[in-house]
């Protein structure tokens, strides 16, 4: 089988590496930088996979990634929904189907995500599935990367089917109003059934929450349709004490992502905690599909 010049997998590779600019992902731009795109390196700390496996991608010696690989690219690459399709079908792949709950982040998400500095953001799919977060969440909330990605669920965390620690949230979090929030994520999630009624995951976990999470049945079988905007919180972090913060959820209008926002009061006690939490975090987090942040 022949392949047109320039338009097989590691073509396309290298052709959307080149165009993405460094400060598209914060990263800094040194006068001694020659590649106007990601380097190779770069783009393997953003999709979590070796530099050799980069390469061979793009030199075709290896020709047929997995579906998560093909996934974490397509996200450090900011490529379209039409991109990352066809990403999927040169590496021999069905692309996700339509009316399913997607994992990709557009690119004027990413743009936005990029733009908001050390406020702490994460990104979480219609059904809460964690998809990405930035330094700042990680050291306000602590680094979910130690969890299985099936797991880092929000709903899955609210509404816990066996004694197993947090997988999301690492210190306590208080709220005003639990109850309102537990009710307004049930909510959310029966909306999302209607808008992807035959997707997979989001039915296992409603499957999952309704059997093993009383709180969670109950609240289903009420039947409210809304959506989680906003809620004020309290986190207990370990090395600088109680910091409250203000939670915001963005969606996006397409895929119906959330963005979920903590701030703090400007000039307050609490931001200059935060400040010093992501100071004493230190390393970059990294993504569920193993994706570096820069925050």
């Amino acid at each position: 089988m022949t392949t047109t010049p320039g338009a097989g997998l590691g073509a396309m590779i290298r052709t959307w590496r080149d165009r993405l600019p460094p400060s598209a992902v914060a990263l800094p731009v040194g006068r001694a930088r020659r590649a106007t795109g990601l380097r190779r390196e770069e783009l393997a700390e953003l999709a979590g996979v070796s530099v050799d496996y980069i390469v061979r991608l793009e030199q075709g010696r290896a020709t047929t990634p997995s579906a998560q690989v093909v996934a974490s690219l397509a996200r450090a690459l900011q490529l379209t929904t039409a991109e990352r399709d066809h990403l999927y079908r040169l590496a021999r792949l069905v692309p996700p189907a339509d009316g399913a709950i997607s994992d990709h982040i557009p690119p004027g998400v990413h743009r936005v995500l990029t733009r908001l500095g050390d406020v702490a953001v994460a990104v979480f799919a219609a059904d809460w599935q964690l998809i990405w977060w930035n330094r700042s969440w990680a050291a306000l909330l602590g680094d979910p990367s130690s969890s299985p990605p099936r797991l880092r669920n929000f709903a899955r965390d609210r509404f816990p089917v066996d004694a197993g620690p947090a997988r999301l949230a690492l210190w306590p979090v208080a709220e005003l109003d639990s109850d309102t929030t537990d009710a307004a994520v049930v909510s959310d999630l029966r909306r999302a059934t209607g808008r992807f009624p035959r997707d997979a995951r989001l039915a296992e976990l409603i499957r999952d929450l309704s059997t093993g999470n009383e709180r969670f049945a109950e609240l289903w079988a009420a039947g409210t349709v809304a959506a989680h905007r906003e809620d004020h919180k309290t986190i207990e972090h370990p090395s600088v004490g109680p910091i409250t913060v203000d939670c915001d959820v963005l969606a996006d209008g397409d895929s119906e992502c959330k963005i979920v926002i903590m701030t703090t009061v400007p000039g307050s006690a609490d931001e200059t905690k935060l400040r010093l939490a992501v100071v004493a975090g230190g390393q970059l987090s990294r993504t569920p599909a193993g994706e570096w942040n820069a925050g």
